[in-house]
């Protein structure tokens, strides 16, 4: 998985998974973009900006942001080799027929619209290079619908069918999108809100940015529209 030299954009990388995609990257010489609302998140976790590594803050339901991302991207760099489209929300606890619209619109708009406003200035960015990769972190409840996670489940499975879609559409001209399917990740978060839970299913971040890392680099060139399950083995 040789991504050295190569620019990666990173979104939601002050979060958990993608503080351990940014740092994956890194760890093999790559240049990385790390995007999050706030510089000053990202400076928590990396420390300062260097020769590889710049910070952007972006809300990423503004097309006028994610520019700037871009911008800046090329600017330092001077080009794009990979979009990781980590940033992403989960909300759960209600039947379809009583979710608000708030949440179906909260959970659209950082699960599908972020991808949707990077997509649409990254692969301007890598048509023009004729080469590229792409990979969206979807979730295993895309695949079927479960109780009280209707509007969840429904912007996942959004990422999913957007990501065949762009491999239909790019991959002749030398750009793969693909997607990661993870279960339950195992975070501070997830095992204080369900400390009962059986977690031999759920994935460490650092293990999913792996699977991550593998998709961007030239590794997986022969892989194209994949929805890759992410379930430590259960």
């Amino acid at each position: 998985m040789d991504v050295a030299g190569r620019t990666i954009i990173v979104t939601g990388a002050s979060g958990n998974l993608g503080g351990a995609v940014a740092q994956a990257f890194r760890d093999r010489d790559a240049s990385v973009v790390l995007v999050a609302r706030s510089t000053e998140s990202l400076a928590r976790r990396f420390g300062t900006e260097d020769t590889r590594q710049v910070f952007a803050a972006a809300d990423l339901t503004r097309q006028e942001d994610t520019a700037t991302v871009v911008a800046l991207a090329l600017a330092r760099f001077g080009r794009i080799d990979a979009l990781c489209n980590v940033a992403g929300g989960f909300r759960m606890g209600v039947p379809v027929h009583e979710t608000p619209d708030a949440m179906f619109d909260a959970l659209y708009d950082v699960n599908v619209r972020s991808v949707l406003n990077m997509v649409r200035v990254v692969v301007p960015v890598m048509l023009a290079a004729r080469q590229g990769a792409i990979v969206n972190v979807a979730a295993m409840a895309a695949q079927k619908g479960v109780g009280n996670m209707g509007a969840y489940c429904a912007s996942k499975a959004v990422v999913v069918r957007l990501t065949e879609a762009m491999a239909d559409e790019l991959g002749a001209q030398g750009i793969r999108v693909n997607c990661v399917l993870p279960s339950t990740l195992d975070t501070p978060q997830n095992r204080a809100e369900m400390p009962t839970a059986d977690r031999r299913a759920w994935v460490a971040p650092r293990d999913l940015a792996q699977a991550i890392v593998f998709l961007a680099s030239p590794a997986a060139r022969a892989i194209n529209g994949a929805a890759l399950p992410v379930t430590a083995g259960a």
